[in-house]
């Protein structure tokens, strides 16, 4: 009897295991976070809200799932660790009932040439098996299919030892590669505009050379003077065909120098290994305007673009050659490997056909194998890495998402919806970061963080149910069902954009006339055109001031103060006022101080452990040298100056002693995208995804341009910012400008003057206009996706 209860007993207790369901967070510090705790349920949809800068992700990503992916790094022995990345340990007391975090973000993918969404995601390298061992003619190995990979022999004599005695045989050897011999793999051949890399009539140490970085003063002119393969001091005109010869095209070649060893190399094999070895997308501004104006790329006129040598496009199945199966649209790929029956290779296709189903899937059918990966869009990037954790049959794992719905037409967010919930009934945990009020409508558990950004954030507001939430009186619980309206009137146009016959990737031979004077929305499902269209019809126009999605470059030493060329006037107005250099006031440069090289903190290198920063003693974390401190404006040193927000320097430069027209017009740009609240001398590093791309629209705001292209603006916008930026919108077209907005955001859709809609699918299902008009008209035909969407979201 006894043992009869103890056994009930056993059944009904709770197995001690199963007890660890929370996530638990005490006392967490990162960035603006205000030692905060809180319980995240395992195994559920946790959603993370509150407005662009209030710690989302300092706590998601940069406390959750940072420690998760430092504590599973500490498990590698401290070799391998020594050539990962070395992570600190964040700011948090207590971090408990962590589970192997996976991130997937935001970030651009690869930016090399090389890289396309078929080697990203290894689709390629199992088309290349497949091929390998059914194509006809067989021409080898998997690598003879691979644009990577280069044909190349050789043959000689090696030395062997065999029973103590050493003897000489001959041996070759051959690798078959696929790559395409006269572009390398790259698809594309360049050539030079010699005129824009030198002046002819200079000589070279009067500057003749107008690369960026190839300066007279420094190493290489060093090189250039002591190459001794031409005369210095003649104008590049009277060079002879050998000197402007080895000046233009000599490979790398060992020299010495006042008793250095250096190496000479030709100016066109140094761009092409400095700037042409990179994506142009991912390049620096003045370097991607030097490689658009000096090289011209075409299409390798003997591989057409391939890649790929004619061994590996005449080995086909079925009539079709790998380099026609990677520039078929994906869905069109994935039938056609359905209709491949061959018993050799059927767990492989298996495998792959589910691989590409999955990319139809998550909406990016649309895409191409051989589309340059540099060229996605953030959130097509990110919906690729998504890939291949959908098939994997990991379960108690953290998967932790950054705004999954960005470049998301309303049509296809339902879609990502189930797959996030697909994912957390496997057993995992999700954690997502997002603004969109059907994404959070999802959500098993609501995390709210505010009650502003920056300083002002930091705070848990609320966490609980979605019912909760909209009770509750946070900033996300007031705008959770907001709703805009269409407008009473539109704007007249004051004339039209004309763009005739536009062909760029899906686009099918569009004419469409963009009214000017308006606020013009550009709209379609992800993968209809509407990028193209715009990029490819309308950026490259003179007086087109273009704000695309692309990252903000700058390292721990760059600020906001820097970024907008803000820092320029205050210097200059710091050195008239005291009688000294601008230079003093730049910690990058004579100001700095001398301890910590004007970074403000000590890196401390641990070798294998992770590096420790420490405030700087000297200067206390100012970053300045004390002499240059004692320099005044305004009754404020330089290191006080960077400390105040942008509300309060637009203050202290707008009238006064300090009053700088310069610098009030960049600090008013500045608050007019809702960046009030930030610091002037706060790192790049630490500013959330919303906050890069405002502070991006506030430096192009200041471009004279007539036309203003933006892409997806709202991404990283609190629902309650998306009001204020409708506001810059309106004043920016009733300053005179024309605006074009690529937006799936239906309360910008609702707001504007005019739609374009493009359609009515993506890939070659869409490249079409299928409405222009009023958004009245639009919800009024509901003819479109994007009509019967509008419609639901303003309640019609």
């Amino acid at each position: 009897m006894s043992k009869q209860n103890g056994t009930e007993a056993s059944s009904t207790t709770q197995h001690i295991a199963d007890s660890h369901d929370l996530i638990r967070v005490q006392g967490a510090r990162e960035n603006n976070l205000k030692d905060i705790s809180l319980e995240i349920p395992k195994r559920r949809l946790t959603v993370f809200t509150g407005v662009s800068g209030s710690g989302k992700s300092s706590l998601v990503f940069g406390t959750i799932a940072a420690e998760s992916q430092r504590m599973i790094n500490e498990t590698y022995s401290a070799f391998v660790q020594g050539f990962m990345p070395n992570q600190a340990r964040p700011d948090v007391d207590v971090l408990d009932g962590l589970t192997t975090a996976i991130l997937v973000d935001q970030e651009r993918m690869g930016a090399n040439t090389r890289s396309t969404v078929g080697t990203a995601t290894d689709v390629n390298a199992m088309l290349r098996i497949i091929f390998s061992r059914l194509g006809e003619p067989h021409i080898g190995s998997p690598q003879a299919y691979s644009f990577n990979v280069a044909s190349i022999s050789g043959a000689g004599a090696v030395t062997l030892e065999r029973g103590g005695k050493t003897t000489k045989e001959r041996r070759s050897f051959s690798i078959t590669g696929g790559m395409c011999p006269r572009c390398e793999g790259r698809g594309s051949v360049t050539d030079f505009d010699l005129t824009q890399l030198y002046d002819d009539s200079k000589t070279l140490n009067e500057g003749a050379v107008t690369i960026p970085g190839y300066s007279m003063d420094g190493w290489y002119g060093r090189i250039f003077r002591g190459s001794g393969f031409f005369d210095p001091d003649k104008p590049i005109k009277d060079f002879s065909k050998r000197e402007l010869e080895d000046l233009l095209y000599k490979e790398p070649t060992k020299i010495k120098v006042d008793g250095i060893n250096l190496t000479y190399s030709g100016l066109i094999p140094g761009i092409q290994k400095s700037f042409l070895s990179k994506d142009v997308e991912a390049m620096q501004p003045h370097i991607r305007a030097f490689v658009e104006r000096v090289v011209t790329f075409t299409s390798c006129p003997e591989c057409g673009g391939t890649r790929l040598s004619e061994a590996a496009r005449s080995s086909k199945i079925e009539g079709i050659n790998i380099a026609d199966a990677c520039a078929m649209q994906i869905s069109d790929l994935a039938d056609w490997v359905r209709g491949l029956k061959k018993p050799s290779v059927a767990p492989l296709l298996a495998v792959l056909l589910d691989t590409l189903e999955s990319f139809v899937e998550i909406g990016l059918g649309y895409l191409s194998l051989d589309r340059p990966a540099g060229t996605l869009s953030g959130g097509e990037a990110q919906r690729t890495k998504m890939i291949r954790h959908l098939g994997s049959s990991l379960t108690d794992v953290t998967y932790v998402f950054d705004e999954p719905t960005i470049g998301l037409h309303p049509h296809d967010i339902e879609r990502m919806n189930q797959l996030l919930l697909r994912l957390r009934d496997k057993g995992n945990t999700v954690l997502v970061v997002e603004h969109k009020p059907e994404m959070i409508a999802i959500a098993d558990h609501v995390v709210d963080l505010g009650p502003r950004a920056g300083a002002a954030g930091g705070s848990i507001c609320y966490q609980g149910t979605l019912e909760g939430l909209r009770a509750s009186d946070t900033l996300t619980g007031r705008h959770l069902d907001d709703r805009a309206t269409l407008k009473e009137t539109v704007r007249k146009a004051t004339g039209a954009l004309e763009i005739r016959g536009a062909k760029a990737n899906n686009l099918q031979n569009v004419d469409v006339d963009i009214p000017l004077g308006a606020l013009v929305v550009i709209t379609g499902v992800a993968g209809s055109g509407k990028s193209s269209l715009i990029h490819g019809s309308v950026s490259g126009r003179e007086g087109v001031v273009a704000i695309d999605q692309g990252a903000i470059k700058g390292s721990r030493r760059s600020n906001p103060a820097t970024y907008t060329g803000l820092l320029e006037p205050i210097r200059k107005a710091f050195a008239k006022a005291n009688g000294v250099k601008p230079a003093l006031f730049s910690a990058n440069s004579e100001g700095a101080c001398p301890n910590c090289n004007g970074a403000g903190v000590i890196y401390t290198d641990l070798g294998v452990m992770a590096s420790v920063s420490t405030p700087c003693e000297v200067c206390e974390g100012k970053r300045f040298d004390a002499s240059v401190l004692e320099y005044h404006l305004g009754g404020k040193d330089i290191s006080e100056v960077l400390a105040m927000s942008v509300a309060e320097a637009e203050q202290f430069f707008g009238a006064g002693e300090a009053k700088l027209p310069a610098a009030h017009a960049i600090l008013n740009r500045l608050s007019d995208v809702g960046l009030g609240y930030l610091s002037l001398g706060q790192p790049l590093t630490t500013l959330s995804g919303g906050e890069r791309q405002r502070l991006k629209l506030a430096t192009h705001m200041g471009e004279k341009g007539g036309i203003y292209v933006l892409d997806e603006p709202t991404t990283g916008l609190h629902l309650a910012d998306v009001e204020q930026l409708l506001g810059l919108l309106d004043r920016l077209v009733d300053s005179g400008k024309s605006v074009l907005v690529i937006e799936h955001h239906q309360a910008v859709m609702a707001h504007a003057d005019w739609i374009i809609d493009l359609g009515p699918g993506a890939g070659h299902d869409g490249g079409k206009i299928v409405f222009e008009g009023t958004p009245a008209d639009l919800v009024a035909a509901k003819s479109t996706l994007t009509g019967e969407h509008l419609a639901a979201y303003i309640g019609r």
